[in-house]
């Protein structure tokens, strides 16, 4: 389908595939697909537009949103009885509580004449949510055809691999269906189609190699790439708009964007500023390189135990191991100062930059600095994980199978002391470069 094609760009295989296992509008198709991948790899995307390209009766329901299995239930069931109602009735509510009585109430909303000869699709995005609800609901989605006698195909979308959903006691087993990651060119192209119309097709091209060169590294997020080109071609194309340059002197555009895409560099992901302030701001041709107080960070808003994390983390980047014991432990005995100041140890720390440390070590430091105590829950180590991502931490090496994963601090001593005023921690006395 030339139109369906034009929709879903990079995608020909997995709509393709799709399509065959959909096939008749009367036949019975697969009881289960379960479809998964990365963020942002047009997994909700490409079914959604699919189903409705092909006027499909189907039923799409978020399972954050239905966060319990009552939840779940009816809304499958509502949004189906609003597919069979009229446009002039007004269907009642349907209330559910058990995946019994789901079976029941499935049966009878299905035998409306427009559902009879025709495949019914449930897609449960977020699929798994699912592992958190009752037992039985997973393996009952999976057999909904065998228990309700109905043409009816659950579809399940998820970021993590089918092998992580399998119950311990078996279950029928879904048509699993892998969506990779958007490639270079993938990318470059589906940004490409979103082109202005006022502007020529190379000049959008030049402009969205320039954002991949720059974000690609760092960030392979569609959504956030989508966001950044919009965010950012006002000011690509600002000589243009002016008459001081023409789309084809690359040369200029670039030192144009360049400082404000190094700006944007500091803000993926995070969001410290909205659109509209993010314009205000690439309009005052008067600033010198800074965001006017919203530098990279400053306002990022991190749970109480992450701040703690950051500020060990950044202790351990910065202060030789052996001061660990001098400051963290209590009763350390006396240690002289000129024990430490070895030749090597005269220059600054801060100058030498960060160093890497293991997860051991941070722990220990976490553990001495919180007031309360806290136990190494998967709280703690996800909240690791998000500093991460987040890049305010860096994972050195995960390798080393004797001292785990190292990690490196990577923000300011300036952004280190904004955090620890929030939660009124002295990061000074703890430095060993400021005694």
């Amino acid at each position: 389908m030339p139109h369906l094609e034009n929709m879903v760009l990079c995608r020909e295989s997995q709509v393709s595939t799709l399509q065959s296992l959909f096939g008749e509008r009367h036949h019975f198709s697969f009881p289960s697909i379960f479809i998964y991948g990365h963020t942002a790899s047009g997994k909700t995307y490409v079914t959604q537009t699919l189903l409705k390209t092909l006027e499909l009766p189907h039923v799409f329901v978020n399972c954050v949103e239905c966060f319990t299995l009552r939840l779940l239930l009816e809304k499958i069931l509502n949004k189906l009885s609003h597919l069979t109602s009229s446009e002039e009735g007004c269907s009642t509510e349907i209330t559910c509580e058990t995946f019994n009585d789901f079976v029941r109430l499935f049966k009878q909303v299905t035998k409306a004449e427009s559902l009879k000869d025709q495949t019914v699709y449930i897609v449960l995005d977020k699929a798994e949510y699912l592992r958190d609800m009752e037992a039985n609901l997973l393996p009952g989605f999976l057999r909904l055809q065998e228990l309700t006698d109905r043409n009816v195909t659950v579809i399940f979308l998820s970021e993590i691999i089918w092998e992580k959903f399998r119950p311990d006691t078996g279950c029928f087993e879904p048509f699993v269906l892998y969506f990779p990651d958007y490639s270079i060119g993938h990318l470059q192209k589906i940004l490409s189609h979103d082109r202005p119309p006022e502007y020529s097709p190379d000049f959008y091209a030049a402009y969205i190699n320039i954002l991949l060169g720059v974000f690609y590294t760092v960030c392979r997020d569609l959504k956030e790439l989508r966001h950044l080109a919009v965010l950012n071609f006002p000011k690509y194309c600002e000589p243009v708009v002016k008459g001081e340059a023409n789309e084809r002197d690359t040369r200029k555009l670039w030192r144009n964007i360049e400082p404000h895409l190094k700006k944007a560099m500091q803000t993926v992901y995070l969001r410290e500023v909205s659109s509209s302030q993010w314009e205000k701001l690439q309009k005052d041709d008067s600033d010198s390189g800074q965001l006017k107080g919203l530098s990279a960070y400053t306002h990022v808003e991190l749970p109480y135990y992450s701040k703690f994390i950051l500020i060990a983390a950044y202790l351990a980047s910065y202060n030789p191991a052996r001061t660990d014991k001098r400051f963290f432990l209590k009763h350390h005995g006396k240690i002289k100062k000129t024990n430490f100041l070895k030749k090597h140890e005269k220059t600054s720390n801060h100058l030498l930059g960060p160093k890497p440390f293991p997860l051991d070590r941070l722990l220990a430091i976490l553990y001495s600095i919180v007031d309360s105590r806290v136990a190494p829950t998967a709280n703690i180590f996800s909240q690791i994980t998000s500093l991460v991502t987040l890049q305010l931490l860096t994972l050195v090496s995960h390798d080393d199978q004797l001292e785990g994963p190292k990690y490196k601090c990577t923000v300011s001593l300036d952004f280190i002391r904004a955090v620890a005023r929030t939660v009124n921690f002295d990061i000074i006395k703890y430095l060993y470069d400021f005694l």
